[in-house]
């Protein structure tokens, strides 16, 4: 699996159980195995020191004690579509926790936009000065 142009997962890392699935289905669901219940060992994997680090400090409930992910795909009817959907959802919370935004610059207001908000608060209170009350 490919998460990134140097990063990449063998399939030997990534163990995929075929289950029965849950729900609706009529007979299909009572005869088939179309779910798919995928486990992959953060620790064991050849995933670079960084994305492991990111993965274990995530707060994600399919991610237990012992560092191993685990995804139950049961969305679809057929096994591979199932299986398909489980490496997919993989492959997005890797590259999800690879992901680390751009630091933030801070900036300052120009002396013109500075000068332009004062006269706005100026023309504003004079604004508001004159629908006071006239004094006779």
């Amino acid at each position: 699996m490919q998460i990134s142009p140097s990063i990449e997962i063998p399939d030997s890392e990534i163990e995929l159980n075929a289950i029965r699935a849950q729900g609706a289905g009529g007979q299909n669901v009572n005869k088939v195995s179309s779910a798919i219940h995928l486990r992959f060992n953060i620790n064991a994997s050849s995933l670079p020191e960084e994305y492991k680090e990111k993965l274990r400090g995530l707060a994600d409930r399919r991610i237990n004690n012992d560092d191993v992910i685990i995804i139950k795909a049961q969305r679809f009817r057929s096994q591979d579509k199932n299986r398909e959907d489980a490496l997919s959802r993989l492959q997005a919370l890797i590259i999800a926790a690879g992901f680390s935004p751009k630091k933030r610059m801070p900036t300052r207001p120009s002396k013109s936009a500075k000068k332009k908000r004062l006269e706005g608060k100026t023309r504003r209170g004079e604004l508001k000065t004159m629908r006071s009350r006239v004094e006779q």
